[in-house]
């Protein structure tokens, strides 16, 4: 019987500008199955532009068959983006997370988090005239409250940030999403996590 997967996020779940099989879920997948992992294809619940509270009512709309064998959780540049409050997006999180480890069969272990990248160091941040230092930090304190709720939940969190920092360049034709390159060092951080979170019960 396959392993189901469900991957909930954003653009950067979803692979905006990139081609499906560029996604980093999906490269996951590919990863994991040559290491003999029986895995379905992900089902994602992802859309460009979602916030915390537009991923829960995506939830809501979307066929969801739990248990999951896996989940993976990468919300919340679109907070900063908007300029949303850190406290509503740590309130808003950890409801999310809470409804992944529900899906996952309550098995915290099986809902891996994974950072949000920074946006501040691609073209698209350069030319945004916006601080790019303010958006750094400010996704750093939203990266700090994901790894703390994650924590507190039992889940395993993978930090992503300081690679989409190095590889900036890596980057898709709209100047701003990361390109399959750098997708696949995203991967290479979260497949090891992952396969420790599939050897626990």
């Amino acid at each position: 019987m396959l392993l189901r997967y469900l991957a909930l996020g954003d653009s950067y779940t979803i692979g905006e500008d990139v081609p499906a099989q560029a996604r980093w879920p999906m490269q996951l997948v590919e990863k994991l199955r040559k290491q003999a992992v029986a895995i379905d294809d992900p089902q994602i619940i992802a859309v460009t532009g979602w916030t915390t509270d537009e991923l829960s009512a995506g939830m809501d709309q979307a066929a969801l068959a739990p248990d999951y064998g896996l989940v993976t959780l990468l919300i919340g540049v679109n907070n900063q983006y908007r300029g949303r409050s850190a406290d509503d997006y740590r309130e808003q999180f950890r409801t999310l997370l809470l409804r992944a480890v529900a899906l996952a069969g309550r098995r915290a272990a099986r809902v891996v988090v994974v950072s949000i990248p920074d946006w501040s160091v691609t073209p698209f941040g350069y030319a945004s005239g916006r601080d790019r230092a303010q958006i750094a930090r400010e996704l750093d304190t939203f990266n700090t409250m994901a790894r703390e709720e994650a924590s507190k939940a039992g889940a395993p969190f993978v930090n992503i940030t300081g690679i989409s920092r190095e590889h900036a360049n890596l980057v898709a034709s709209d100047g701003l999403h990361p390109a399959g390159a750098q997708y696949a060092l995203w991967t290479d951080a979260i497949e090891p996590v992952v396969a420790a979170a599939l050897r626990t019960a």
